[in-house]
């Protein structure tokens, strides 16, 4: 068994779709946007993450993903 990620396939630095990809049935939350722009989880920035979850619906955090 590896200890590495199971984001790292064994030719190191491709990562597979299956993993890339947030898939169209489940829901992103706050949280979720916040750690996919990269930013801190703060009240702040949770607080932005609701407004524009609440404006923008799902595609908020699938422009935020490959």
């Amino acid at each position: 068994m590896s200890d590495e990620p199971e984001s790292v396939s064994a030719s190191r630095g491709v990562t597979p779709d299956s993993l890339l990809h947030t898939g169209g049935s489940d829901h992103p939350s706050a949280e979720d946007l916040v750690l996919a722009s990269g930013r801190d989880l703060t009240p702040k920035n949770l607080q932005w993450a609701e407004r524009r979850l609440a404006r923008e619906g799902r595609s908020a955090i699938d422009k935020m993903l490959p």
